[in-house]
């Protein structure tokens, strides 16, 4: 799942600063998992710019919609109207939802109210840790279902470096170094020795490395 977190309000109220109707569209998927975009974030988020700009004596017209998705043409088509009757739109969707508004609605101004993070999973309750780069090349089989593209903060394809310390990682204490999770992991499952052949450095031209990425599926393609 993608995850995001909300701008802060100041600098969400500059961005809006220019506009005196303005639509907040919501997005029903990954950021209303995360707290960042759904139906209760736009109304929060709604409120406390009315009473911001009050402060400042002035009136801002802000109308409400969240859609199921906003990375995809099927459901942002919903928006239309909405978007029609505003000067503006504050996208709370992740950085590729409010490219996809953009790109559709072309003489409309789409900004930005969520700093998208990383892609996570939902690790406890309120808790959300990063555990994909979207690397374009998956290793996970290679090394027990742990990333260290993703998880080890120096990216080492071949065993950890010599910082560890308890099982922490030394650039930050507070994280477990990956590849003691790996060898542990490969050690749980009796395949401790797949780790003993060399892998060879990765090869980022799957990665972003060339620019945008598409995946083209010609089965689906009407």
């Amino acid at each position: 799942m993608i995850v995001g977190q909300q701008k802060p309000l100041a600098e969400i109220k500059a961005e809006v600063v220019p506009f005196s109707k303005l639509l907040i569209l919501g997005c029903g998927t990954c950021v209303k998992t995360c707290f960042a975009g759904g139906e209760d974030e736009v109304a929060t988020l709604a409120s406390s710019l009315r009473l911001a700009f009050k402060k400042d004596g002035r009136q801002i017209k802000i109308e409400e919609l969240t859609v199921e998705r906003q990375c995809e043409d099927e459901f942002i088509k919903e928006a239309a109207a909405a978007i029609a009757r505003n000067d503006a739109v504050l996208s709370l969707a992740c950085g590729a939802g409010v490219q996809m508004v953009a790109n559709r609605y072309a003489k409309s101004p789409v900004l930005p109210g969520v700093n998208t993070t990383f892609i996570g999973i939902l690790e406890k309750q309120g808790l959300f840790t990063e555990k994909c780069l979207g690397c374009g090349d998956c290793v996970l089989d290679v090394f027990a279902g742990i990333c260290p593209v993703s998880r080890c903060s120096k990216k080492l394809m071949n065993g950890p470096c010599g910082g560890s310390h308890g099982g922490k990682c030394e650039v930050n204490p507070d994280t477990d170094c990956a590849w003691q999770l790996i060898i542990d992991r490969s050690k749980d499952f009796g395949q401790l020795d797949r780790l003993s052949t060399y892998v060879p450095p990765k090869d980022w031209r799957t990665s972003n490395a060339g620019g945008p990425r598409k995946l083209v599926r010609e089965d689906h393609i009407i």
